[in-house]
């Protein structure tokens, strides 16, 4: 099965890479989790970092862009009420917001500073809107996630999270158990 290739509706193919590391992941224990990326310029799925198998939850959670989108495994090892030694492959697709940062949508009356205003219209001009570069990343994460996910076989859960509650170390375990 070749796993390079773009992605019909995205466009998106996979870097070998990423099974081989997922693989590692799934069947050696090298890694406790794996955090992948869009690279628009090579049009492909690409590994970004891995985690030892020492690291905690937070310590994958802390990897994760604060405004971006990402793929990730996270091998979550847990102990069943039978006192049994159990993992659980998550693949969880981000599209998180800045974390600490509850998303709330403000209106005002009071009039804007023109010297902010004048700061905000040069940056706009030269970098370009930040929302509508968030929107075109979430598209291409969108689009490509059913592929991308299909490939790494013996994935026990998915999580969408468009928040970083979404996939909360509780949620994670709620979903092991």
């Amino acid at each position: 099965m070749s796993f390079r290739g773009p992605n019909a509706s995205s466009g998106m193919g996979v870097a070998d890479h990423c099974k081989a590391t997922y693989l590692e992941l799934q069947r050696k224990k090298v890694h406790r989790y794996v955090i992948f990326k869009i690279d628009e310029k090579k049009k492909e799925v690409v590994v970004e970092k891995t985690g030892g198998p020492a690291e905690s939850y937070d310590d994958f959670t802390a990897s994760l862009p604060e405004n971006d989108c990402r793929y990730a495994i996270y091998d979550f090892d847990f102990v069943t009420s039978e006192n049994c030694q159990k993992s659980k492959i998550f693949f969880i697709a981000c599209q998180s917001k800045p974390k600490g940062k509850p998303h709330v949508s403000m209106t005002t009356t009071a009039k804007p500073c023109p010297q902010k205003m004048e700061l905000v219209k040069q940056n706009l001009s030269t970098k370009g809107s930040p929302s509508v570069s968030r929107i075109r990343a979430k598209m291409l994460y969108a689009t490509s996630k059913d592929r991308f996910r299909r490939e790494l076989e013996g994935i026990h859960y998915e999580i969408q999270a468009t928040d970083p509650t979404e996939m909360d170390l509780e949620v994670i375990r709620e979903r092991a158990n």
